[in-house]
């Protein structure tokens, strides 16, 4: 039984194997919980102990919030747990003015039923540092 929580406790490096699929320098597990724990907010799905899926948001806890990651382990897609993390997290945002994410166009649909639409927007993505192994502690 898949459950939600946004508590790290108990959470390890061990129990998030398998994300970041199709990267071609995905962060290795040690890396990915660095980012859940630098996150402003985190919801996680559970089940048996494994994180299955997460979303995480950056926010300045006024005004605007961006939500850079939504990942659902493959073998658990297709079963709402996406939905439910984007659910749980924008209750939590809930009076934030803004909520941005950027998505491929393919992705864009899902996103709809949140009342999300599509925007122009612009990124800068380096590759070289996708793994997270090259970024270092702001002093």
């Amino acid at each position: 039984m898949i459950k939600y929580n946004d508590d790290l406790k108990g959470i390890t490096a061990r129990k998030l194997g398998g994300f970041f699929v199709g990267w071609p320098n995905p962060p290795k597990p040690a890396a990915h919980l660095k980012l859940l724990r630098g996150s402003d907010l985190t919801v996680l799905a559970v089940d048996g102990g494994r994180v299955v899926g997460f979303i995480t948001a950056i926010t300045d806890g006024v005004l605007a919030a961006y939500i850079p990651f939504l990942e659902v382990l493959p073998e658990y897609q297709g079963r709402g747990i996406g939905g439910q993390l984007v659910k749980r997290m924008l209750r939590k945002l809930g009076k934030a003015y803004m909520v941005d994410l950027l998505c491929d166009k393919e992705l864009q649909q899902f996103y709809k039923q949140f009342k999300m639409f599509p925007a122009t927007g612009m990124m800068l993505r380096n590759r070289r540092c996708q793994s997270g192994s090259r970024i270092q502690p702001l002093k």
